[in-house]
């Protein structure tokens, strides 16, 4: 749980900082940045695996660049679910898919996995 709480956390920075940088990903307060990050936690989790498996084939022709796409994709799905998280466009979605994905690559660096 600890884990999951410190994930969703990098999440809410990465989100952030696109926030930040991007002109078209908006906020309307703090708590709807931290949902968004459970939620997007939660999608990742449960949605992109099905849509990974779909778009396979357009993944392995485009040499793993759709990905970038499907990731841009469950960033706009937790936007059409949550009313204070808006994103502007594809191009803003795949800015904010680029900027989360290097944040919580740099963040899973400092959060190790349970030993087993």
């Amino acid at each position: 749980m600890v884990r999951f709480i410190l994930r969703a956390l990098i999440a809410a920075f990465g989100l952030w900082l696109a926030d930040v940088l991007l002109g078209g990903i908006a906020f309307s307060s703090g708590v709807y940045l931290l949902v968004a990050a459970v939620l997007l936690g939660l999608v990742n989790a449960v949605v992109r695996p099905v849509v990974f498996w779909l778009t396979l084939p357009l993944t392995v022709i485009t040499l793993g660049l759709f990905l970038l796409i499907v990731n841009a994709a469950m960033i706009g799905l937790v936007a059409m679910f949550l009313p204070g998280f808006s994103v502007d466009g594809l191009g803003s979605g795949v800015a904010a898919a680029i900027i989360t994905g290097i944040v919580s690559w740099l963040g899973s660096a400092f959060v190790k996995d349970e030993a087993k």
